[in-house]
């Protein structure tokens, strides 16, 4: 086969047989196929798109470039959950040993944060002596442990979507509905889970700014875990407004432990517990009310036990940042928009978030709000924080922030947590 086939059937609007998806991904995997042709194919794909057929093969091959676990031997069911990315998204960290302490074991991969969203992993390696990589030997052995794992992806999964990321991220085809499908749901299915809740976030903040796309992508993930056995449903969740309170790596593991102690935002308790059942859901557990198991401190339990089972030190102080410039509400009134994109985008220029997938990032930067839409502020009052180590930041972080905030006279209800189920 030739990868100018490819090419021209895909531009043309043709289809694409299975043996020449099989062919591609294997031969781009092994470096037969140049990158200069392979990104040709990507950007034929990301104007024409992949029928349903396509994609699952595509998705399954990429699958079949690695290693697909089997967590079958578990003495409970198995559940993940993905969320796409927001501002303040500090979820995964209350709600894996939340679902563990209900029953279900939850083998999370999680990845690194880029641009103006954060990174589960970049969060958790803030806290003392935790390590995310992990042997699936080692992973095995504390999901048994303590029902609970949050790691990075080992490079025997699905390791065709580590280039094809890569050749994504520069050539302008990152946002392409199938290929952000396959891409998640190909390390997800290899992860060996036999259930997964996706958390598609839609708004101003999220990767998906409308929500017909955003239904678009949810829609095709589904298909694509039904179509590899892996029982699959999606929540479209907002993300004009950030969740919780914070945005940066340390400051939101301190802000998901509150709500495992009981605390916390009640948007993030909300959304905890809401995709909670929805994981119990999936595996038949939903006779367990995950907020009980929250208020009873079980969840915080587990929480310790997975930190400690990856060399973390749970009772640690987290780590702070050297200074912090507040930002005082500049009148009177209710607080009628926050916008996300604009608090991302300032906590990573003041260095929580990373431009490169190698860049570094710091533990301790990031942006604090005292007030969320709805709230009525004062006039004076301490109304943002922007914890930084280099002061040199501040004044780009400042700029990000010019015009995120609107305060006016008429009182506003929050956006809904959640807007759709999919299934």
């Amino acid at each position: 086969m030739h990868a100018i086939d490819l090419i021209r059937a895909k531009r043309d609007g043709g289809r694409l047989e299975d043996a020449q998806i099989d062919w591609f991904i294997d031969a781009y995997t092994s470096g037969t196929v140049g990158d200069e042709q392979a990104a040709a194919l990507l950007m034929t794909i990301f104007f024409r798109g992949l029928d349903p057929q396509e994609l699952a093969r595509w998705t399954e091959r990429m699958i079949a470039t690695g290693e697909r676990l089997d967590l079958s031997t578990l003495d409970r069911p198995t559940v993940d959950k993905h969320s796409t990315g927001g501002v303040g998204d500090k979820i995964s960290l209350a709600l894996c040993p939340l679902v563990a302490a209900c029953g279900a074991a939850v083998p999370q991969t999680a990845g690194r944060g880029l641009g103006h969203t954060g990174g589960t992993l970049d969060k958790m390696e803030s806290i003392t002596g935790w390590r995310p990589d992990l042997s699936h030997a080692e992973a095995d052995a504390i999901l048994r442990a303590s029902g609970a794992v949050i790691r990075a992806a080992g490079d025997d999964l699905a390791p065709a979507d580590r280039r094809l990321y890569a050749l994504r991220d520069v050539t302008g085809t990152v946002e392409s509905i199938p290929l952000i499908a396959s891409s998640i749901m190909s390390k997800k299915i290899a992860e060996g889970t036999s259930a997964l809740v996706l958390d598609v976030k839609v708004g101003s903040g999220a990767f998906m700014k409308d929500e017909a796309q955003a239904r678009q992508l949810a829609e095709a993930m589904v298909g694509l875990g039904a179509a590899h056995g892996v029982r699959t449903t999606a929540l479209l969740t907002q993300m004009d407004v950030p969740l919780g309170r914070t945005a940066g790596n340390a400051l939101e593991v301190a802000e998901a432990v509150e709500v495992l102690a009981g605390g916390g935002p009640a948007d993030v308790v909300e959304l905890t517990v809401t995709l909670a059942r929805e994981m119990l859901a999936v595996v038949g557990l939903d006779a367990v009310d995950p907020a009980n198991v929250l208020a009873a401190g079980r969840a915080m339990d587990a929480w310790r036990a997975m930190v400690a089972a990856q060399g973390g030190d749970p009772g640690a102080p987290l780590p702070r940042a050297s200074e912090v410039e507040v930002v005082a509400a500049p009148a009177t009134g209710t607080l009628r928009r926050l916008d996300a994109m604009a608090l991302g985008v300032a906590a990573w220029r003041l260095g929580a978030g990373r431009a490169r997938k190698e860049d570094d990032v710091s533990a301790t930067a990031g942006v604090g709000w005292h007030a969320t839409v709805g709230d009525r502020v004062e006039a004076g009052q301490p109304l943002l924080e922007l914890h930084v180590d280099d002061p040199a930041r501040l004044p780009a972080a400042l700029a990000a922030l010019d015009g995120a905030l609107e305060i006016g006279d008429d009182p506003v209800d929050p956006p809904p947590l959640v807007l759709a189920r999919i299934s």
